[in-house]
């Protein structure tokens, strides 16, 4: 079967203005050449996505929201719909990220309904998944992340799964410069692709791309992506500068 292309995502979290969101959009369009083998995606504030995605226009660069309602419309205050995350130039969003886990509580069921919100309006969806510190130290990531991947997914199509990315991004990993090693990233990228080939079949496992976030950094992105089911990143502080992600989206 043919490689699943990598993807290389860049969460700029609750950062960036108008001005410098615009200038940083920029300067990673700069950056990017006219890869066959890559693609690069960008998830502004919601404040700024209309802004970014203009800039962006004649770039290849995917332009995501980081988080998306499930509705149309409605009495839904506070939340984006896809529809309006398309209208402001967005094709893509970013659902479940741990960040709305562990912060903001939101639950594996309400996650599925955002993540069949955003593709029944063909966005390009990626699916967040990852283990805390001691949920890892009492030996249960693998059943956390069964858990999350079925439940995320639950009620979805062989069909859907063509719009969707899986991110693998261990809790405990997220910010504090900590990074899980190209064994432990793999052991749970493998581990999610084996679920994946158990809900639906071995094919849709093989072609689902499966990211990784978690401290992404030019110094560590290479050996990952050298893993044989790691498929790209999803990667947050070393995003909001350039250079930095400009190093690991040239990965070699």
């Amino acid at each position: 079967m043919a490689k699943r292309k990598a993807l290389i995502a860049g969460n700029w979290k609750m950062y960036t203005t108008v001005v410098d969101g615009c200038r940083l959009a920029l300067d990673v369009a700069k950056s990017c050449a006219d890869f066959a083998d890559r693609e690069v995606l960008l998830a502004p504030p919601f404040t700024i996505l209309s802004e970014v995605a203009h800039v962006l226009h004649d770039s290849k660069i995917i332009v995501a929201a980081q988080n998306v309602c499930w509705a149309e419309k409605g009495a839904f205050t506070g939340e984006i719909s896809p529809v309006m995350v398309k209208d402001a130039g967005g094709s893509a969003a970013i659902v479940g990220h741990s960040e709305r886990r562990q912060i903001f509580g939101e639950t594996d069921d309400l996650i599925n309904r955002r993540v069949k919100g955003a593709l029944s309006f063909g966005s390009l969806t990626i699916l967040c998944v990852g283990e805390t510190l001691s949920e890892r130290d009492d030996g249960r990531t693998f059943a956390v992340l069964a858990e999350q991947v079925r439940k995320g997914l639950a009620s979805l199509t062989a069909a859907d799964m063509g719009g969707l990315v899986i991110a693998y991004e261990p809790v405990w990993a997220i910010g504090t410069g900590k990074t899980a090693s190209k064994e432990q990233a793999q052991e749970a990228h493998a581990f999610i692709r084996g679920v994946l080939g158990e809900i639906f079949e071995k094919t849709i496992a093989e072609q689902t791309r499966i990211l990784y976030g978690g401290s992404v950094k030019p110094t560590n992105i290479d050996e990952l992506m050298a893993q044989l089911d790691i498929d790209g990143a999803l990667v947050g502080g070393a995003a909001l500068d350039a250079e930095s992600f400009g190093r690991i989206i040239h990965y070699q």
